[in-house]
């Protein structure tokens, strides 16, 4: 039997809001929408990997509509906004709605935003727009006032296990249980990571976790443990060279929201800090160096 999908994080991915884990207001939100085959415009905001695409998906897969999907971290200019966004729009289509999902939006330029913003009110008779972030707080406010605000708030670990472990009995692979509680635990709420990483360290059938794959993906805590006792930074430049990253985002929010653990006092400090360099990062080829720049500037603040 030849399977549709070779990458686990694509052959569960849910195709409807009954499959979907977690988030149960707004799947009923969301249904109500669906029953009447039609939608808001929708900011849907939360961690990577908690489902926001996949809950975009299932919309227009569930709706009578043309939809064309972009992702807003490689497109980002206000060219996409004029001759993708627009375009599509402003074609003819036989049903009753067309849909512009927007991966990752808040990637999108501030002159790409305001774009935007205008294409949503001209075409607002027959276009629907679901737009997808990391920080809705990147996003300009007269998008946020066009669209409906929900936050993707991540299913509990024991919803996310029991689905792991739902998988692994149906793909027939043999596992530990300590192991699939590590999985979870290291890369929670993550759940496109845990599925990549259960593809990859499954052998023969077997899921066998390497260690070191699992401190990789626990680089953030092991460096908020070394800012808050050992303070050293070649072991900070140590934690970031073995992980493997290349983009820092989620350590410049894991910083600001964990200050007070390592900085208590001092917050303010390590919050201008830490947007000084997260700015910079825009304008840097090799944003390891900025974030190690941004690591020692805050040891020397501590």
């Amino acid at each position: 039997m030849i399977k549709e999908h070779t990458l686990l994080v694509e052959r569960y991915r849910p195709s409807t809001l009954e499959n979907y884990v977690g988030n149960e207001q707004i799947k009923s939100v969301i249904q109500n929408y669906l029953d009447q085959n039609d939608i808001q415009n929708f900011i849907f905001a939360g961690n990577p990997g908690t489902g926001k695409t996949t809950l975009a998906k299932i919309i227009v897969n569930n709706l009578d509509c043309d939809y064309i999907l972009i992702n807003a971290s490689d497109e980002r200019g206000v060219d996409t906004i004029r001759d993708k966004v627009s375009a599509f729009a402003s074609t003819a289509s036989f049903k009753s709605i067309k849909v512009v999902i927007l991966d990752e939006a808040d990637f999108l330029t501030i002159n790409a935003q305001a774009s935007l913003r205008n294409v949503i009110e001209k075409f607002s008779r027959s276009t629907r727009f679901i737009l997808t972030c990391n920080y809705v707080e990147r996003m300009i406010d007269p998008l946020q006032s066009r669209c409906q605000v929900l936050k993707i708030v991540p299913p509990s670990k024991n919803e996310v296990a029991k689905h792991i472990l739902r998988i692994l009995e149906q793909e027939e692979i043999q596992y530990e249980t300590q192991d699939v509680k590590a999985l979870v635990q290291r890369c929670y709420p993550d759940l496109r990571k845990m599925l990549n990483l259960v593809q990859s360290s499954t052998v023969d059938g077997v899921l066998i976790l390497d260690k070191d794959v699992i401190v990789q993906n626990n680089y953030m805590l092991s460096i908020l443990k070394e800012l808050s006792t050992g303070k050293n930074y070649t072991a900070l430049r140590q934690i970031l060279a073995d992980s493997g990253v290349k983009e820092y985002e989620e350590l410049y929010r894991y910083l600001f929201d964990n200050a007070t653990k390592f900085a208590p006092g001092k917050e303010g400090s390590i919050a201008v800090i830490l947007n000084t360099h997260l700015y910079q990062a825009n304008f840097r080829i090799d944003k390891e160096i900025n974030m190690a720049s941004c690591l020692s500037q805050i040891l020397e603040t501590i």
